[in-house]
C-alpha cells in the first residue's frame, strides 16, 4: 500500500466535513436573509436613547473621611448601629435619612460621606468586608430615598474600639461633607 492509498480515508473525511460546513453556512445565510427581508413585517422601532442604556454612576470611594460640613441648613451626622455580624439596616433607618436627602436636593454642591466601622475582634478581612457591606446597604437606602448616587462618597472601612458599647464599633455614619 502506497502513501496515496493510506491518505484516501483522511481525504474522504476532510471532503465530508468541508461539505457539511459549507451546507451549514448556506442554510444559516438563507434563514438570516428570509428573517430579515422575507417576513413582511416592519422592523421594530429602536428604543429611545433613555431606555437603551442606563447612566453609569461611578462609586466614589476614598481612604480618609472628607471634612464634615457644618453651618446653617446643614444636617447633623446620622449613625446607624448594626447587629453583630449583620449588614441589614436597623428598623426605622429609612426615617432618619429624610433630612440628608433634602439637604442634597436643596444644596447642589452638597455631598454626603458614608463611613462604615468595625471592631478588632475576629478576622480583620471579614470585618472590613462587613463594614463595607453595611456602608453599601446604607448607600443603597439613600439612593432609594432620592439621593443622587454621584454625590455620595463611600469611605473605606474604618476600625474603631467599641468602648463601653460594642454597638458603637458596628456603625455606619452618614454626614454632610465639604
Amino acid at each position: 500500500m502506497d502513501d496515496a492509498q493510506q491518505n484516501e480515508p483522511n481525504t474522504l473525511v476532510a471532503w465530508v466535513v468541508g461539505l457539511a460546513t459549507a451546507l451549514a453556512i448556506a442554510i444559516a445565510l438563507i434563514f438570516s436573509f428570509v428573517g430579515a427581508f422575507g417576513s413582511g413585517k416592519a422592523a421594530p422601532a429602536p428604543a429611545p436613547a433613555a431606555e437603551q442604556q442606563a447612566p453609569v454612576v461611578v462609586l466614589v470611594e476614598v481612604d480618609q473621611p472628607p471634612p464634615l460640613a457644618t453651618g446653617d441648613g446643614i444636617p447633623a451626622l446620622v449613625k446607624f448601629h448594626f447587629e453583630t455580624g449583620k449588614a441589614e439596616l436597623p428598623a426605622g433607618a429609612e426615617g432618619q435619612v429624610g433630612m440628608l436627602v433634602e439637604y442634597l436636593k436643596s444644596a447642589p454642591e452638597g455631598r454626603l460621606g458614608i463611613s462604615g466601622f468595625h471592631d478588632k475582634t475576629g478576622d480583620a478581612a471579614a470585618n472590613r468586608e462587613l463594614a463595607k457591606d453595611r456602608a453599601l446597604a446604607t448607600r443603597a437606602m439613600l439612593v432609594t430615598a432620592g439621593a443622587p448616587a454621584d454625590r455620595l462618597i463611600l469611605v473605606r472601612p474604618q476600625e474603631t474600639e467599641g468602648g463601653v458599647d460594642d454597638a458603637e464599633a458596628r456603625r455606619v455614619e452618614v454626614y454632610p461633607t465639604r
